[in-house]
C-alpha cells in the first residue's frame, strides 16, 4: 500500500487504494484525529452495507463518531440537505475540533465536503468514495458543491480533503449500471492525458481495477498540482465532456442520466466538435465513440429529449464565462487543450447529433 501524494497550493494529503482498507479506516487517520468526534456523512444505501465497518473502525481508534445518512441521488445535493447536516451536527455536539468522514459515491463527496467547508467555517473532511467515478475523480481536487435549480454546483466551496481512502472492494457491491458509469472518467483521463492508458481500456480486465485507479489518481493529482483553482487553464482539462455532460444532466433532471452516462454523452459531443475546431481525425473520434460503447455507456440521445433545455443550462454553467465558452476539445487522443473559440452554434450542432 504506496499512498499517492496529492500537492494543492501549499496543502498535501494522500490517496490510499488498496482492497480491504474500509475496516482500517480508524488506523489509517492521522493521529491530530484520534481521541475526537467526527460525522460519517452518507446515503441510506451505501450507509446500509459499509457504515458499520467503519464505525466499528472509528470507534476503535477512540473517535466518536455519528451517523447521518440522507436518501440517495442528487435530489439530497441541495442546500436545504446541508443545512439539515449542519443542524444534526450542533444537536451531536461537534465542534471546530471535529471533522467529516464522507462514505459513498459523488453526491455524498460533494455534498459532505461542502458541509465540512462551511461548518465552524471549516473542519477537515475524509473522503471514503465508495463507487468507481468517485474514486477515480470526484473524492480528489477539493471541489464541493451543490446543485440549485438552475444547474450543477453552481454553489460550493474549494476544500481539499485531509485524506482519501478508496477500498476497492467496495466496488463489488455497486449495481452494474452504477459501475460502469465510471469508466467514463477513465475513459475521459486516457483522452486528455494518456494514450497508452486508453489502449489498456481495450484490453480490460477487471484485476486491472486497483492499477488503473492509481494511475487515474496520479493523472488528476498532477493536474491538480499545477493548477489547484483554475487559474491558468490547466485544471479546466478535466471538464472534457463536462459542458454538454451537465446540461444533459440538468435537461433531464438528474433523473434520465447517471452523471457518468452524461458525461459519456457530453465527450461524445465534444469529440465532434474537436474534429471541427482541433483537427481530431473521424478515426480517433470513432475510437473514443466505441469505448465509450464497450463500456456500455450511451453515446445517442433519445430523440424527443428536450434538446432546448440543454442549451440553456450550458449558458448557466460556469465555464461559460463572459458570453463566451471556455471548451476541451481534443487535437488526438492523450492531449487536450482550452479554446474559446466555440461558438453556441457549434454546440446546438454537436447536441443535434447525439439525437440523430
Amino acid at each position: 500500500m504506496n499512498p499517492i501524494r496529492i500537492r494543492a497550493g501549499e496543502q498535501s494529503y494522500e490517496v490510499i487504494v488498496d482492497r480491504g482498507v474500509l475496516a482500517r479506516i480508524g488506523s489509517l487517520l492521522p493521529p491530530k484525529f484520534k481521541g475526537g468526534a467526527c460525522a460519517v456523512i452518507s446515503d441510506e444505501n451505501v450507509a446500509a452495507l459499509h457504515a458499520g465497518t467503519v464505525l466499528s473502525s472509528l470507534t476503535e481508534a477512540g473517535v466518536r463518531p455519528v451517523l447521518i445518512a440522507v436518501s440517495p441521488g442528487e435530489s439530497s445535493k441541495t442546500m436545504q440537505q446541508a443545512e439539515a447536516i449542519c443542524d444534526q451536527m450542533i444537536e451531536a455536539g461537534l465542534d471546530r475540533s471535529s471533522f467529516v468522514v464522507a462514505v459513498g459515491g459523488g453526491m455524498v463527496g460533494d455534498l459532505a465536503g461542502f458541509v465540512a467547508a462551511i461548518y465552524h467555517r471549516g473542519i477537515p473532511c475524509v473522503q471514503v468514495p465508495t463507487t468507481l467515478l468517485a474514486q477515480v475523480d470526484s473524492s480528489i481536487g477539493g471541489k464541493t458543491g451543490v446543485n440549485t435549480v438552475a444547474g450543477k454546483n453552481l454553489i460550493g466551496a474549494w476544500h481539499q480533503p485531509a485524506l482519501v481512502i478508496s477500498d476497492v472492494d467496495t466496488l463489488e457491491t455497486l449495481p452494474p449500471r452504477e459501475f460502469r458509469q465510471g469508466f467514463a472518467e477513465l475513459i475521459k483521463h486516457a483522452v486528455i492525458r494518456d494514450a497508452e492508458m486508453f489502449e489498456r481500456l481495450q484490453r480490460f480486465d477487471r484485476g486491472d481495477l486497483p492499477a488503473l485507479i492509481r494511475r487515474n489518481v496520479e493523472i488528476k493529482a498532477g493536474i491538480v498540482a499545477a493548477d489547484e483553482r483554475e487559474r491558468t487553464g490547466e485544471r479546466a482539462l478535466l471538464n472534457f465532456g463536462h459542458t454538454i455532460g451537465h446540461a444533459i444532466e440538468s435537461a433531464g433532471s438528474y433523473r434520465d442520466f447517471l452523471h457518468g452516462e452524461a458525461i459519456s454523452l457530453g465527450m461524445v459531443a465534444a469529440s465532434e466538435i474537436s474534429v471541427r475546431k482541433a483537427g481530431l481525425s473521424e478515426a480517433e473520434r470513432e475510437r473514443i465513440v466505441r469505448t465509450l460503447e464497450a463500456f456500455k455507456l450511451p453515446t445517442r440521445l433519445p430523440t424527443d429529449f428536450p434538446r432546448e433545455k440543454i442549451l440553456g443550462a450550458v449558458s448557466l454553467d460556469k465555464k461559460f464565462a463572459r458570453g463566451e465558452v471556455r471548451f476541451v476539445v481534443v487535437p488526438t487522443i492523450g492531449s487536450a487543450r482550452l479554446v474559446e473559440n466555440v461558438t453556441m452554434a457549434d454546440i446546438e450542432g454537436a447536441i443535434e447529433d447525439l439525437c440523430r
